[in-house]
């Protein structure tokens, strides 16, 4: 068995750093939607008809129904809540369910027709 040298240690060591450097440029960068669970929603930020509205996981706090996912407009949160059938609901557009929380958004503008959006009181 050969024995180990200093120059032969270095050599395997060089060799595991360019190794581990080499994998570690070709993985892929990590982004938010990979943080996201399974089958939720995609966070959305945009302006529509003149208003900001924003969907994303929610960070504990406020009232999301077990849906874990939070919609603000112009800054303010706009209950939501999913159905069992998967369809989502605001407290705006209550009994119309639209497919996502992104057009729940939508179609609480639509209905707000210009109105500010009043904070929903906590239990």
């Amino acid at each position: 068995m050969p024995t180990l040298t200093r120059r032969r240690a270095l050599t395997a060591a060089a060799a595991l750093t360019a190794a581990a450097a080499a994998h570690t440029a070709a993985a892929p960068a990590a982004t938010a939607a990979d943080h996201q669970h399974p089958g939720s929603p995609e966070p959305f930020d945009e302006v529509y008809k003149g208003r900001r509205i924003q969907g994303r996981m929610a960070s504990g706090g406020g009232h999301h129904h077990g849906s874990g996912y939070a919609v603000l407009v112009d800054g303010v949160e706009l209950h939501v809540m999913q159905n069992a059938d998967g369809t989502w609901i605001s407290v705006v557009s209550h009994y119309a369910p639209v497919p996502t929380p992104h057009a729940a958004a939508r179609a609480a503008v639509d209905e707000l027709q210009g109105a500010r959006l009043v904070p929903f009181p906590a239990n």
